[in-house]
């Protein structure tokens, strides 16, 4: 059983996605970024901007049934690879415990110029943690 899960933003029924998918057991958070409730970009940096970014991942999760300590894998994604540190700082508070598969890749740009960072996640339902 497929559920598509909104996030509320305009764009979604435009560019045809959902903010998550859930399939059985598993969800996919497509990329999320660090805007806030009014849709503007949080202020405060790269450090910022990933907190948000995971608060927005959190949120659709429960919306899915889920929470953050059902996250396998993220990608992380950045246009200043530089900043490294900010946004692993931020991925580590949240999922120091839980510790998903990540990759953090530099790229050229995304589509509001004041963004620095953009997540995807994954998560699955059932599994007993083992290490």
């Amino acid at each position: 059983m497929r559920r598509n899960i909104p996030g509320g933003a305009p764009w979604e029924p435009v560019v045809g996605y959902s903010r998550a998918v859930r399939v059985g057991n598993h969800i996919w958070v497509a990329g999320t970024t660090g805007i806030d409730l009014s849709g503007k970009v949080v202020a405060g940096g790269a450090y910022a901007q990933t907190k948000r970014a995971i608060q927005n991942i959190e949120t659709a999760l429960k919306k899915a049934g889920a929470g953050l300590k059902d996250v396998v894998q993220t990608r992380l994604y950045t246009t200043d690879i530089s900043l490294w540190k900010q946004i692993g700082r931020a991925h580590g508070e949240a999922f120091r415990d839980i510790r998903p598969a990540c990759a953090m890749l530099g790229i050229k740009s995304l589509i509001d110029r004041k963004m620095v960072v953009e997540i995807e996640a994954v998560a699955c339902l059932g599994g007993k943690r083992t290490g």
